[in-house]
Formats: C-alpha cells, sequence, structure tokens
C-alpha cells in the first residue's frame, strides 16, 4: 500500500546536547526537537528527535531524524516510529534512507512495516511518502 501527504513544521527547538569527550570537526553537529503536521492520506502529527552537521551559510550537511507518528494512513488510526536521513551539498539530497522501525505501530497500524521518502518542492512543499505492509 502506498499513502501519500504534505507536512508543516510546527516546531523547531534546538537542544543543548554535547558528547564527551568533545570532538571538533569541520562541521558543527547539532540536535533539535521538532513537531509536524501531516495532510492528505498521511494525516497526524509527529514528534521528533532531529540531529545533523551541518553549515547554515553553504547547506552542506546530513541529518538524522528519529519520529513518532500518531494519526492515521489511509484512514486507519494508530501510531508508530520512522526513521530517516540525507546528505545535502547544498543543491540535492543523495544517501537518502527512510524505513519504518519495525514492532513500532499501534492501533489499526499494528505490523506496519516499510519504507518511503520525502521531497521538497521548489515552492517550499514538503512532500511524504511511505509504501507500507499491515501484517
Amino acid at each position: 500500500m502506498r499513502a501519500d501527504g504534505t507536512f508543516t513544521v510546527e516546531a523547531f527547538v534546538p537542544t543543548e546536547v554535547a558528547p564527551e569527550p568533545a570532538v571538533t570537526t569541520g562541521l558543527p553537529v547539532g540536535v533539535a526537537t521538532m513537531e509536524k503536521h501531516f495532510e492528505g492520506e498521511i494525516a497526524g502529527r509527529s514528534a521528533t528527535v532531529f540531529t545533523a552537521a551541518y553549515d547554515q551559510a553553504t547547506g552542506v550537511g546530513t541529518y538524522v531524524a528519529m519520529e513518532s507518528f500518531e494519526g492515521s494512513l489511509n484512514g486507519r488510526a494508530g501510531a508508530f516510529n520512522f526513521v530517516h536521513s540525507a546528505t545535502t551539498s547544498g543543491t540535492d539530497r543523495t544517501a537518502e534512507f527512510f524505513t519504518v522501525v519495525p514492532a513500532s505501530g499501534t492501533g489499526e497500524l499494528a505490523g506496519i512495516s516499510g519504507a518511503g521518502g520525502m521531497a521538497v518542492d521548489t515552492d517550499g512543499t514538503h512532500r511524504l511518502w511511505f509504501e507500507y505492509r499491515l501484517d
């Protein structure tokens, strides 16, 4: 099955996390929490832990995000976790990874498995999709 939707970031809150021992690299590492709202065949919200090594000036870096989603996919209600990451050189997305966390589904989404993807349109619209199965 496939579900498509759009999302908006409702909150992005940087969090102070400093690993010990500190290691200085060419890109700063940051951690934040996020809240997203979804519309379409994917409807609901997510709470996200987001970390990145990223240069704001050039747009170069890599992120990893762990999301806890609650809402519905194609009208089936429940919750589950998914994780995604990507790298950018400033104008592209490469090395993308996107998967549903096994055994994380609840409600009508219990037994969910699969993968998905994300894209940002030129007008700034954020799109998300899941290719999934329900056991």
